[in-house]
């Protein structure tokens, strides 16, 4: 299987620009602008539960894209709460199986970046069935650089995923 960058050659790298030590502040820390996910200025949940928030992403290219968030706020994994922290596998699971179930999809990868909000969510995004250049780290990268489905197809496939929950 060779994973590709979905870019042509020849790439130039550029120098990293200086370090911000103290970095700014992100949504949801003192100084920062408020945290979308605790003032209802995010997507829509489709799904939830006691502890987590299930919604469609806003603008992508690969329907059945999901983020759960928690609903307590907290930043990273070390944060959670232990009941929570155990819950989380379950939560997840239940939603890789229920995004396999679309049909057309070949795995579904778990990512969490951490660096736009400080409030603890991660993504779960479906790679598509014979799209083996988008295996591993390179599928955020193809999935920016598809054209964009309408965000109507997104929610569409979310409510989905929730419903086969």
């Amino acid at each position: 299987m060779t994973m590709t960058l979905p870019y042509q050659e020849p790439l130039v790298p550029r120098e990293p620009a200086e370090r911000q030590v103290p970095e700014p502040p992100r949504r949801g820390e003192p100084g920062g602008p408020p945290c979308r996910i605790c003032s209802h200025k995010t997507s829509e949940a489709v799904w939830s539960d006691e502890n987590w928030t299930l919604h469609p992403p806003v603008g992508g290219s690969l329907p059945g894209a999901v983020w759960l968030a928690s609903r307590v706020q907290v930043d990273s994994f070390a944060d959670l709460p232990e009941a929570l922290a155990s819950d989380f596998g379950r939560v997840v699971a239940r939603v890789e199986r229920a995004i396999l179930s679309l049909g057309d999809v070949a795995r579904v990868h778990l990512y969490r970046w951490g660096d736009g909000g400080a409030h603890f969510h991660v993504w779960l995004i479906p790679r598509p069935l014979g799209m083996v250049e988008a295996a591993g780290m390179m599928l955020p990268l193809w999935e920016d650089v598809l054209p964009n489905v309408s965000d109507e197809e997104l929610a569409d496939a979310a409510r989905r995923v929730a419903a086969a929950m």
